[in-house]
């Protein structure tokens, strides 16, 4: 081979070697194409607890949902034993028959065993649960997604917009802030109570009660302050980028900007935000209810049966016990989830 120039542009394939078929495969791991959802399920998956959480859920979903197929007892039913009204099915135990029940099995008949005892007015209690975890679910992704949809907007206007109309809209929500919600939901249930009752008479809306409807009234008045204040952080963050500056020298419209370029790239705290309010809202409806301003009976709620079991404690705890386990594990649940979410979709938790 000729000598060629020191300072040449040549290439001499001869100082080069061949890869090996383990770089080969180390090559092909690191080019391997992903996603900011693949990428941040991943990561999720490797959180014990966090998978944990989330089987658990699933598990209670499950419950919930097939439950009333295989119980043959609802939430409002009164014990009946061959079509008669069973007296003696008061307070039983977890898996424990009547005296009816037991003298209708010594002759032959069958009995679906109640799983978890049965309540002063002669109730399967674990139907109460199930029914009450419905609602205590229910109410609690409600008020998130209504909180969510009303911070949101609040947020990417007041962040987006900026100068004055920032200034007047934080005021307004450090006002909110001052308000007592307790209160509030009070005063809303007293008014209401007065105003609604004829008006929602045979609808939907009379098996929840006026103290439900206060509740998610505050929940859209009151408690999307703390998610309008996290957005419009994220949004005085993003705004001065690149990308939203060449956005507006394109002459896109400010609502396009917010939806196309601002909202995706601070998606991730807003879902992890939401995914921490969902256990709030559930602990919220639970002691409302527990103080009596919940879910309207008979319609069961787990705080409204937790307040239920004071009468007899100390006679029967169980009945305190497990509607208090059921919330105590829900919230948990989805308090560890939300910390796997936000460790795993927080970009600036990566290492």
């Amino acid at each position: 081979m000729p000598n060629k120039n020191l300072f040449s542009t040549q290439i001499n394939l001869a100082k080069f070697e061949k890869a090996t078929e383990e770089e080969k495969r180390q090559q092909d791991v690191m080019s391997e194409s992903t996603t900011f959802f693949k990428d941040g399920m991943r990561k999720l998956m490797k959180n014990p607890l966090a998978v944990m959480s989330l089987i658990f859920l699933i598990f209670i979903l499950l419950v919930i949902t097939f439950a009333p197929m295989v119980v043959p007892y609802s939430y409002s039913q009164i014990n009946t034993v061959n079509g008669v009204r069973d007296k003696t099915a008061k307070n039983l135990a977890p898996f424990e028959y009547s005296e009816m029940e037991q003298e209708y099995m010594a002759e032959g008949g069958k009995v679906f065993p109640h799983i978890m005892g049965t309540d002063a007015q002669c109730r399967d209690y674990f139907m109460r649960i199930v029914y009450g975890t419905r609602v205590s679910l229910a109410v609690g992704l409600f008020a998130s997604i209504l909180v969510l949809i009303i911070g949101l907007l609040y947020g990417s206007i007041s962040g987006y917009l900026g100068g004055r109309v920032d200034l007047i809209m934080m005021r307004i929500v450090d006002i909110i802030y001052s308000l007592p919600d307790m209160l509030i939901i009070i005063l809303l249930s007293v008014v209401l109570d007065e105003v609604l009752s004829s008006v929602i008479q045979g609808t939907i809306f009379a098996r929840l009660g006026v103290n439900m409807i206060a509740l998610f009234i505050v929940y859209g008045l009151l408690y999307w302050v703390g998610m309008a204040r996290l957005v419009r952080g994220q949004i005085l963050t993003i705004k001065n980028n690149e990308y939203v500056l060449a956005a507006k020298a394109s002459g896109a419209k400010s609502g396009r900007i917010i939806r196309k370029h601002i909202i995706p790239n601070c998606i991730s705290v807003i879902f992890i935000s939401t995914a921490l309010q969902v256990p709030s809202a559930i602990f919220t409806e639970s002691y409302l209810s527990f103080l009596g301003l919940g879910v309207s009976a008979p319609m069961p709620s787990l705080g409204s049966l937790a307040n239920e079991a004071r009468e007899g404690l100390q006679s029967y705890p169980w009945k305190l016990w497990l509607p208090a386990i059921v919330i105590c594990l829900i919230v948990l649940s989805f308090n560890l989830l939300g910390d796997g979410l936000r460790d795993a979709f927080d970009p600036k938790l990566k290492k």
